[in-house]
């Protein structure tokens, strides 16, 4: 059986545009304009992670209102297994978004990149509905699951399907929205739930989950709209659709240079990595049914062969680390993280969401500096600001924690590097790791590649969902002390 190509030879003929050619417009954010069309379909396609977004900060607000805990008592602090009860309520969103990401690889390849949305955001909806109908533990936490499986498949598709749309000048600022729209949908939901906390009655946690079906049915109706993937349509042997839906998003005639040799270079690359399949899979192209299940778990299986396995390495790690650098611990948790602190209730809220602005702010600044200074450089500079945070923060709650009353000028400097921590994420390690999976794999497996480094990110996802409450609950001086006097 053929070796696949080393990764030097697939480098020199995978790239999405290896051919050079006139520029379609500026590089960067400068180009927004220039391709407003192609950018305004980003923008659409991005409402999924709005969806996901929204679901995390829903959470951060309502595990703590007195109404729903008088619906789920089995979370109230002090309950039996609370700690293990609130993180898989929380968790379950994640563990179904795992599923949901991995079959979207294969739903996408064969309906269609925009069609698979459109299944996406139906699993959603359903799950929403659930959710906010629930009226025991069990319902919401399958109601979540559901959802999840929702969430994953467009987390999944959404980067795919833009990073296929876009001109490489401003593919890496497009490719930022799909951050910039978590966060987004985070501080929305945030300071819904922080307004509906008030409603005397369970609408004040009902109607936060009603309203995230809002987004998910206009993604859902407009995707419908848009223009196929053009590289989807010649990996089906498409070829005039294609150069149509090509022409169409460069909002020129089909018969510019630019989009002659643009659309030859995908046709070319679709050629080859089928030639490359023909060569390593000679006995699965019969075309049979058997044959055609075998090919899709044998493409599964070429993400981890010679060729392939560093891409798969550098997708899947940079979805863990990702997450393990601790993010979703605060936002799933930050008014409980606030507490730490020294807190009152009401400031831990006020803080989360300006905690959430902040990351807002910072993924707002990659959509100038992801193409201006590249991938490598903001991650490096993102861990070092984050490691900094995260020491400085762990000794003065070490060395305070006992008496933040007497120390209120430290219990505010850890709030201070909080901030700073969430800054630095937003502007680095949030928005690089959704972006580099849709660039970095071939076209013919681009689809399960994308899917399998957005596995990783809710499978660790749901780790930190799951162990972070017991972890606060049980571990030193990061646990909740009920008798923390307020700061203010």
């Amino acid at each position: 059986m053929a070796d696949l190509p080393s990764e030097r030879n697939m480098a020199q003929n995978d790239d999405l545009d290896p051919a050079p050619r006139q520029p379609y417009c500026k590089p960067g954010s400068n180009g927004l304009f220039a391709s407003y069309y192609v950018a305004l379909c980003a923008i659409f396609a991005a409402l999924g992670g709005l969806l996901f977004g929204y679901d995390q900060g829903v959470v951060s607000v309502i595990l703590v209102e007195q109404q729903f805990l008088q619906r789920f008592p089995g979370i109230v602090d002090g309950a039996a297994s609370a700690g293990f009860r609130k993180g898989l309520l929380t968790a379950m969103i994640e563990l179904g978004a795992l599923f949901g990401a991995f079959n979207q690889g294969w739903i996408a390849d064969k309906f269609s990149r925009k069609y698979s949305i459109v299944l996406a955001v139906v699993i959603f909806t359903i799950g929403s509905a659930l959710q906010t109908s629930s009226i025991n533990y069990g319902m919401l936490v399958t109601a979540r699951l559901i959802g999840g499986l929702g969430i994953g498949m467009l987390s999944m598709v959404a980067p795919l399907y833009i990073s296929e749309i876009s001109p490489p000048e401003i593919r890496g600022t497009l490719l930022v929205l799909e951050e910039l729209s978590i966060v987004t949908g985070i501080v929305i939901a945030f300071w819904i739930t922080y307004g509906t906390q008030h409603i005397p009655s369970e609408l004040a946690w009902r109607l936060p989950f009603a309203l995230q079906i809002v987004p998910g049915l206009i993604l859902g109706i407009g995707i419908i709209f848009l223009p196929f993937s053009p590289r989807w349509l010649a990996s089906k042997g498409r070829d005039q659709e294609a150069l149509h839906n090509l022409a169409k998003l460069r909002q020129l005639p089909t018969s510019d240079s630019r989009v002659q040799l643009e659309n030859q270079d995908i046709r070319a690359e679709v050629a080859l990595h089928q030639e490359i399949s023909a060569e390593r899979h000679p006995h699965l192209q019969d075309g049979s049914t058997s044959s055609k299940l075998r090919l899709e778990l044998a493409s599964w299986a070429d993400l981890f062969k010679p060729g392939c396995w560093r891409r798969t390495h550098v997708g899947v790690g940079i979805m863990f680390f990702q997450q393990f650098v601790g993010i979703n611990a605060l936002i799933y948790y930050s008014p409980t993280l606030f507490a730490t602190m020294g807190l009152n209730h009401s400031m831990q809220l006020i803080m989360s969401g300006v905690l959430n602005i902040t990351q807002l702010i910072g993924v707002t600044t990659s959509i100038w500096t992801m193409d201006r200074f590249g991938r490598r450089p903001l991650l490096t500079f993102g861990s070092l600001v984050m490691f900094l945070s995260h020491v400085v923060i762990a000794g003065l709650v070490a060395r305070y924690s006992d008496d933040w009353p007497a120390h209120r000028a430290q219990g505010w400097a850890s709030v201070a590097f909080l901030f700073l921590y969430m800054a630095a994420f937003g502007a680095s390690w949030g928005p690089v790791p959704w972006a580099m999976p849709s660039e970095i794999f071939p076209s013919s497996l681009r689809a399960k590649g994308v899917a399998l480094s957005t596995c990783s990110n809710w499978l660790n996802n749901f780790i930190i969902g799951l162990v972070t409450p017991p972890l606060v609950e049980k571990t030193g001086y990061g646990r909740l002390c009920s008798d923390v006097s307020s700061l203010m």
